[in-house]
């Protein structure tokens, strides 16, 4: 596939300097590089862990062990809505 991308003049004048020196193609070269950091980064990539937020405590208050989530919300937002 072709495409098109912006860098600087001197990132490509060192990087035809180094294909050239090591006999390959500027293609070449960009595609191992981004292979390289492609790999680099998934194996740099920490899977997303939701910690722990649990609290000690007993559970709902009396006034609301048999209350529906409706009626706790109201409770705890008031007329902000929540």
């Amino acid at each position: 596939m072709k495409t098109t991308i912006d860098i600087s003049d001197a990132l490509l004048d060192d990087a035809r300097k180094l294909a050239a020196r090591d006999r390959t193609t500027l293609r070449a070269l960009v595609e191992q590089g981004l292979r390289q950091v492609l790999a680099e980064r998934r194996r740099s990539k920490k899977p997303f862990k939701l910690r722990d937020g649990s609290v000690k405590g007993k559970g709902l208050s009396p006034e609301f062990a048999d209350a529906g989530w409706d009626e706790i919300r109201r409770a705890a937002y008031g007329d902000r809505g929540g």
